[in-house]
């Protein structure tokens, strides 16, 4: 019998102290860790103490041989409810180049982006599929509807789903793209949807729904270039996004804010999002700020990001080495080519 009141037992009857919930001290016989474990109460992460140990250890280092992973367990796990998305843990790296390290329980499943892994854990295993796999009842006419979204975003027609096949936890890691930040998210906690710029979705956990919105007006959205399709992220689990530079979170109670289209990483819903003009035909010409600029308005949180993926391309290739010899440089520019040749 386990119990919480009495912290001293006889010595015949080799007790061992456990962690409960919020850190309370409980103890039973050593015989009760096979039931124990078999309920779900302790696992291996369990920190445990008996006597003749100078500190509290986990219970996989002290019993190695309860600990181990399901030896005790009775059955299958618990199903999960349908849709509900699987409980990842996760480990940043990095500060401007970072990497996401997942870990997967045995049966989890992580969601990312074709091409998104940096490196995994020989029991994972990976797996290319249509569709996020939110919905295992879907047909194949509502894998190819989701396709067909994932087409308009530009993103690649399939996702790669790692599921862990091993019998402990096993990790799988992702890179961003480009230099910037990875941004967690619960989705629980920004109301179970968050609308992201088409490209910044990087991975999830499995029974996280992927899906498109658009710019309300088609007219502008059209021409509007960045912005206009945006990715549609809901759930109840962690997914992670990337934005490139620095990452500015904005709080916005009723006002409007004005942002250059590429700048928009993402926000939550309660924001009306649209896209305009960039002021008038000059400013719209020669400003330099683009044809369109975003308007965001109401009552949410808004991400914004230092450096679009965009705007750091054009600045490559305008310093390309082909550009470079035909640009309009300075003087001293222009002889530091010539006698660089």
């Amino acid at each position: 019998m386990v119990s919480g009141d009495n912290p001293i037992k006889s010595e015949t009857m080799a007790a061992i102290y456990y962690s409960g919930p919020n850190r309370q001290q409980l103890t039973a016989e050593e015989s009760e860790l096979a039931g124990l474990i078999a309920s779900g109460a302790v696992s291996g992460e369990t920190l445990v103490w008996k006597e003749g140990m100078a500190d509290w250890q986990p219970l996989r280092v002290v019993r190695p041989d309860l600990a181990g992973a399901g030896a005790a367990r009775v059955g299958p796990p618990p199903l999960r409810a349908t849709g509900a998305a699987h409980e990842i843990d996760y480990e940043l790296f990095g500060s401007e180049m970072q990497i996401v390290e997942i870990e997967l329980d045995p049966g989890e499943t992580v969601i990312a982006e074709a091409g998104s892994m940096n490196y995994m854990d020989s029991e994972i295993r990976f797996e290319t599929k249509m569709g996020d796999g939110s919905s295992p009842t879907n047909n194949f006419w509502d894998k190819m509807k989701q396709v067909g979204k994932r087409a308009l975003t530009g993103e690649s027609l399939f996702m790669t789903h790692f599921t862990n096949h091993g019998t402990g936890k096993k990790r799988v890691a992702f890179a961003a793209p480009y230099p910037g930040k990875i941004i967690p998210l619960e989705l629980r906690e920004w109301g179970g949807e968050i609308i992201c710029q088409k490209d910044s979705f990087l991975c999830a956990a499995m029974g996280t729904k992927l899906g498109i919105a658009f710019a309300q007006r088609l007219g502008t959205g059209l021409f509007g270039g960045e912005g206009f399709v945006l990715q549609k992220i809901n759930g109840e689990g962690r997914a992670f996004i990337h934005a490139g530079g620095h990452v500015m979170k904005k709080e916005l109670k009723g006002e409007t804010l004005i942002v250059d289209t590429g700048c928009l990483v993402a926000f939550t819903k309660g924001i009306e999002y649209n896209i305009q003009r960039a002021g008038n035909l000059k400013s719209m010409v020669f400003g330099g700020e683009g044809l369109f600029v975003a308007t965001l308005r109401g009552h949410g949180t808004v991400l914004l990001q230092s450096l679009p993926f965009s705007r750091l391309a054009d600045r490559v290739l305008a310093n390309s080495a082909g550009s470079a010899k035909n640009d309009q440089g300075s003087l001293i520019g222009g002889l530091g080519n010539l006698f660089g040749d």
